[in-house]
This record gives structure tokens, C-alpha cells and sequence, in this order.
């Protein structure tokens, strides 16, 4: 039996993607990269964005020939949108058999045993729940390795749809977490991520001593080759936390720190509580500290009220602080949100000038930075054949940059040396020198 899992969004959706391939496997299910041949369809979704929910419904809709085709073949919506629309998603697609939601994961090889018994549609929804297993999660690559340590979030951003579709938030035992980091390291991973909407928020709810800080300490003992994290929220990266980055040296050299607006006006409005003052003052002890670090970050343009004397702060902001990277957006409204409430003022002509502009910036800094690679020995985990070029390998350096070389397959999963030839945009062009 074929399986096909179509994942949109964050990585904590490309997590929950590793579990219900878990429970499909246990179901006796394989996973097909064909939707031709699988007898199981399933989209795990995302719900940030309203554009990206309308792209999802176009996707979605692209299912209805394969269901004529094979009216046995049972399609399954789960995941974020899932969760925030409930029955509307079978209102709107009558041919999709199966509605999960993200506190039900763990169920969705009952869900599809009960789907082949009876005729009618499910929607299994749950308002809340938390059934994580750590150890019950299969991944992609026996290497790399994602590692939940909370889930939800609290601090309702008035642009996001998260804290209703992933609930407040709940940190997982530290023992279970240092437990699967463990049974990991023995499997072979050699880079893990350590994952939360917000991971610095790791333990406020646990009634313990323990924080990201010390949890991040620990889990840099066992001895993986490197530990990642992701996300930071600015308001809660602690000078403490910039240490334990400094003084472990398997904790990678790369922080994502969203921005979001260099304007105080924007972030108000975006609840971000912070300022662009507490910001800078994070990046500046994180550079003082952190030898080479790099640092990416998520842009929104056009909010609501946004005029062109903030979006010109937040040009120079990325101007001062020089992004490794920027994941870059237009702000288009989330049913649900306190924004989406707002009025808007920025017409989508200025948003879309705005955004190029944003855009050609944080390319020049990217390229320009990537140039200061050249001519270096770096380390790289080699990942797989490059999706640009297949007969090229690709691996990733400390701080998340993507090289691409030529060499033998049979250094994927290994850790390797390369020397940078050649910058590019968005990527380097290296060479192999030596294989670990």
C-alpha cells in the first residue's frame, strides 16, 4: 500500500509530516513520491497566511480528477488550516474523506481503518490534546533529525493564526527530551533542531528550574556534531543563552530572530513587544559573543497603518544589522487575527514596490556576505544531490548556508571539508578537500 504526504509550511509542520508517516508505516503503509500511485492522499497544512491557505484550496481542488479516477483513494486534509476551518474544508471539497487536526496526529491510522468501513466523510477535530511521542517520528534522512521541545504559543502576534491552531504553550518533559536526543545520537544523527514556535519560552510552564538555556546546554553535552534551534523570539534571548552559544561549540553559529518591522509604530501594532532599540541590542550582544554568527529573519511589508517612513526604518535596519538571510513577505490579512481587523492603508501596488525594494537589499547583503566565504575551508553536512544541478552534492555549513560540489554519492550523511570557489546569491559553489 502507497502513501503520498504533501507538507506546507514551517518545520514544525515538516515534524508533524515525519509522525504521521510513523503511524502510516505502522498502518503497513510505504510513502510514494507519486499522487498517481498512492491509495492514501494526505496535505498536512499551514494556516499563516491567507495567501497561502488560497494557494492550499488550489491544491486541494487539483485532487478532484485523482478521486474520480479512483474513487477508493482516500485524500486527507490535516494540519493548521485544517484545525482553524474545520467541517468548512468538506463544505468547500466534498470529495475530501478525512479532516484531522493538530492535537490528532496520532490517531490518523485509525482514522483512515474507519474510513474504509464507512461511507460518509470525517472530520476528526480535538480543541485541544497533546499526543507527542518523541521516539514515534520517521525521518527523511537517518542523519538529520527535528526534536520538538514545546508546542502553541502565547504571544498572539496580531498578524497570526498560531496560538488558535497550535494552542498555548506547552513545553515537553526535559528528561524525554534529553532521553530522545540520546536514543538519537545513537542512531547516527549528526544534526539535530531543536523546535518551538518560540523556543526561548522552553519551561515557563513547567514550574522548574529549568529553561532553553539550560535545556540547550544539556542536550550540547551528548555529543551530537551540531545542534540547531529555531525560532528565537527577540523579546525573550537572553544574554545567558548567548553564552551558552559562545561556550559549546556543536551549538551552531546561526540564530533566526525575527524582525518583522525596524519601525516602533509597526511592531506595536503587530504586538511584537519589543522594540527596535531591545532588538538591536540582542543582535549587538550576539555578534560581540558569537564568532561568525549568522543571523536570518522574517520580514513582513505592508502591515495595516504602515506608512513609508517605517518601511524606510526597517530598509535601515537590515542596512545596520547586514541579515545572513530574510524571509521576506507581503502582509495580506489572516482571517481571525486581531489585524485582519485593522484597516488597511497600504495600497498593493506600494506593497508590492515596497517589497522589491526589500528584496534587492537583502540580496545585495546576501551575495555580499556570501563573498566573504571565498577562498575558506568549511565544514559541510552533505545532505543529498543538489535540486539545482543533480550532478552535484549538496551540504550545509555551520550557519545554515547551502554549497554545492562535485563528489561521489557516497559522502551523503557525512561530514566533509570543502573550499568556497565561488559565491552566489543564494548559495556557494565549493570544492571537496577532505572527508571526515
Amino acid at each position: 500500500m502507497k502513501a503520498f504526504i504533501r507538507t506546507f509550511g514551517c518545520q514544525m509542520n515538516e515534524y508533524d509530516s515525519e509522525r504521521i508517516a510513523y503511524y502510516l508505516k505502522n498502518e503497513g503503509y510505504s510513502l510514494s513520491e507519486s499522487l498517481d500511485e498512492a491509495e492514501v492522499i494526505i496535505f498536512n497544512t499551514c494556516a499563516v497566511r491567507q495567501k497561502a491557505k488560497n494557494r492550499l484550496y488550489g491544491h486541494i481542488g487539483s485532487l478532484k480528477r485523482l478521486k474520480q479516477k479512483d474513487p477508493g483513494r482516500i485524500i486527507c486534509v490535516g494540519g493548521c488550516t485544517a484545525q482553524n476551518l474545520k467541517d468548512t474544508i468538506q463544505k468547500d471539497f466534498p470529495f475530501v474523506d478525512i479532516v484531522f487536526g493538530t492535537y490528532n496526529i496520532s490517531e490518523i491510522g485509525q482514522l483512515i481503518s474507519k474510513k474504509k468501513r464507512v461511507k460518509q466523510a470525517i472530520c476528526s477535530i480535538k480543541e485541544q490534546g497533546f499526543d507527542y511521542r518523541l521516539e514515534q517520528s520517521e525521518r527523511p534522512l537517518p542523519f538529520k533529525a527535528y526534536l520538538p521541545i514545546i508546542s502553541g504559543c502565547n504571544n498572539f502576534c496580531s498578524y497570526c493564526i498560531v496560538p488558535f491552531v497550535r494552542g498555548r504553550e506547552r513545553s515537553l518533559s526535559a528528561d524525554d527530551i534529553i532521553n530522545e536526543a540520546c536514543r538519537l545520537s545513537r542512531k547516527g544523527v549528526l544534526d539535530i533542531t531543536l523546535l518551538g514556535q518560540n523556543v526561548n519560552s522552553y519551561g515557563n510552564d513547567l514550574g522548574s528550574d529549568i529553561d532553553f538555556s539550560s535545556l540547550l546546554e544539556r542536550v550540547s553535552r551528548i555529543g551530537i556534531e551540531r545542534v540547531r534551534f529555531m525560532t528565537s523570539h527577540p523579546k525573550d534571548f537572553s544574554q545567558r543563552l548567548v553564552r551558552v552559544i559562545r561556550d559549546n561549540d556543536n551549538v551552531v553559529n546561526h540564530i533566526h530572530l525575527p524582525l518583522q518591522s525596524g519601525s516602533d509604530k509597526v511592531l506595536e501594532k503587530m504586538n511584537r513587544k519589543y522594540t527596535l532599540r531591545h532588538y538591536l541590542s540582542v543582535v549587538d550582544a550576539i555578534k560581540s559573543n558569537i564568532c561568525n554568527c549568522s543571523i536570518t529573519t522574517d520580514i513582513i511589508v505592508g502591515f495595516p497603518g504602515e506608512e513609508e517612513e517605517d518601511f524606510e526604518k526597517t530598509l535601515d535596519a537590515v542596512k545596520k544589522i547586514r541579515f545572513s538571510r530574510a524571509f521576506t513577505f507581503i502582509y495580506s490579512p489572516r482571517e481571525g487575527t486581531a489585524a485582519a481587523e485593522m484597516e488597511e492603508l497600504v495600497s498593493p501596488k506600494l506593497k508590492k514596490d515596497w517589497f522589491g525594494k526589500l528584496v534587492s537589499l537583502q540580496n545585495r547583503i546576501t551575495y555580499e556576505e556570501n563573498k566573504k566565504m571565498e577562498g575558506k575551508q568549511l565544514k559541510a553536512l552533505v545532505e543529498c544531490k543538489s535540486p539545482k544541478d543533480d550532478s552535484l552534492l549538496q551540504g550545509r555549513l555551520y550557519d545554515n548556508t547551502i554549497v554545492l560540489f562535485a563528489s561521489p554519492e557516497a559522502v551523503i550523511g557525512k561530514m566533509v571539508d570543502v573550499k568556497v570557489k565561488k559565491a552566489k546569491a543564494f548559495y556557494l559553489i565549493g570544492e571537496l578537500v577532505g572527508i571526515h
